[in-house]
């Protein structure tokens, strides 16, 4: 265990197959250093913006982990806009506002067209701050247009590895959390530990326990949405891979590896931010696999794009919601996961928990996961594709749009976009071979 750390510290390009792009993607490993350093003047800064709300829009990377410290720490004035659903976006209360605009290529589709529709309402430069890699066009963007600030961030760390960088530790400072102290609570991570649990992830995944059931204390739920990410992201590749399966209570079976969290302390977060990056890295070397490249990601924005390229959208055919249960039992095989994607408003966290469990109970205890679209297309959406062909995704959309928001400068709207996700993603998982049914409804209660 001690050699996998050491040659993990060293950056040994060694531990991944050839031609990984680890070289500039190990930024991570000392990065809560910097920000230790920069943590008053963090703080300061933040002290400074006199709003109500603050945005963060942001995909994938740039917005998950600052929604676990939003939940985590129970904070109502930090907003994570990581949607593109037009009612979602709609309902925002934008009166005395702060933005943070967050994307490390600075050219990420959704983050472009959220900034657009909020600057036509709030074009006051000194309301927006960025946080991008240098040079990107974000960058370009922020300067030319006199934001308030622009934090570049070190260009050596990928998005789901960026938690403890800038891209999560602005918004935590806006929120008030102790920046210095949660990254102290990162560097005392126990690294070791890290590289065991990685190895055990990666050992029992190639011994066809690959459904990584991860318990963890009610109050930190949400950190399953920060670590679905790093793992599926990160290991669902060349037909193999973890499957992230968070869950409150234990959940056993034979394709079952299972974690159990213990946590007290809303600081520990930093810890445990560190001892997964750690894991996920090293698991991605038991799997021989590169744990920093995210192939399928770029597939599903490109098929996007080629789905709005040829506007009117595609008919799509759907199922009826009734039917799901039925169709699930007739097409699930032993060591499969059924993965709930859910293209609606947020807010319905409760009612889709209560599918995923009613689904899982359904099939005997199989394994089930579940997320809104199009946020998962920047995390778990590359294990769906790239991962081993176990995945029986339910595309959940609305079944008619949820609200007419026009995005400026686009020949589309927000409903418009959202739709050409879902039927671009749809798309993907078919012509990888994925089992896949889509369903449109007025309400998760329809789907049975």
């Amino acid at each position: 265990m001690s050699q996998l750390l050491d040659r993990l510290l060293a950056r040994d390009a060694g531990l991944w197959p050839e031609g990984n792009v680890s070289g500039n993607r190990l930024g991570w490993l000392d990065v809560p250093r910097r920000m230790i350093d920069e943590a008053i003047d963090l703080r300061s800064w933040a002290e400074s913006i006199d709003a109500s709300k603050i945005f963060l829009l942001g995909m994938g990377g740039s917005s998950l982990g600052s929604e676990v410290l939003r939940s985590c720490f129970g904070d109502s004035r930090l907003v994570v806009l990581d949607t593109t659903d037009p009612a979602t976006i709609n309902s925002v209360d934008i009166n005395n506002p702060f933005f943070l605009v967050s994307s490390k290529s600075g050219t990420t589709l959704e983050v472009d067209c959220l900034f657009s529709y909020f600057w036509a309402r709030w074009p006051e430069p000194k309301r927006y701050a960025a946080i991008t890699d240098p040079g990107t066009p974000l960058a370009t963007l922020a300067e030319e247009r006199g934001f308030h600030r622009v934090f570049s961030n070190p260009p050596d760390i990928g998005g789901r590895y960026s938690v403890l960088s800038y891209f999560g530790m602005v918004p935590a400072a806006l929120m008030g959390i102790d920046v210095a102290r949660l990254c102290e609570a990162a560097l005392s991570a126990d690294k070791e530990a890290g590289v065991a649990l990685g190895v055990a992830m990666g050992d029992a995944a190639k011994q066809g326990r690959d459904k990584l059931t991860v318990v963890v204390p009610e109050h930190f739920s949400s950190l399953r949405l920060w670590g679905e990410q790093l793992v599926a992201e990160s290991t669902g590749k060349q037909g193999t891979g973890c499957v992230p399966v968070p869950t409150t209570e234990a959940e056993t079976g034979d394709d079952r590896h299972l974690v159990l969290l213990e946590m007290d302390d809303n600081y520990q977060l930093g810890r445990e931010f560190m001892v997964w990056e750690v894991a996920t890295a090293i698991a991605g070397h038991i799997l021989g696999i590169d744990p920093f490249d995210e192939p399928n990601v770029a597939e599903s924005k490109e098929n996007t794009k080629r789905v709005l390229s040829s506007l009117p959208l595609p008919a799509v055919d759907s199922a009826d919601p009734s039917s799901v249960t039925a169709w699930l039992k007739e097409t699930t095989r032993p060591g499969d996961y059924v993965s709930l994607q859910a293209y609606l408003p947020f807010g319905q966290d409760e009612a889709l928990e209560g599918l995923r469990r009613a689904v899982r109970d359904g099939l005997g205890g199989m394994a089930v996961t579940a997320g809104y679209g199009p946020r998962f297309l920047h995390s778990t959406g590359q294990l769906h594709k790239g991962g081993p062909n176990e995945v029986v995704a339910v595309q959940i959309a609305p079944r008619a749009p949820t609200a007419h928001v026009e995005i400026p400068g686009k020949p589309y709207d927000f409903g418009t976009l959202i739709d050409a996700q879902a039927i671009g993603d749809l798309q993907s998982l078919q012509s990888h071979g994925r089992r896949a049914l889509r369903v449109e409804v007025n309400d998760l209660k329809e789907v049975s």
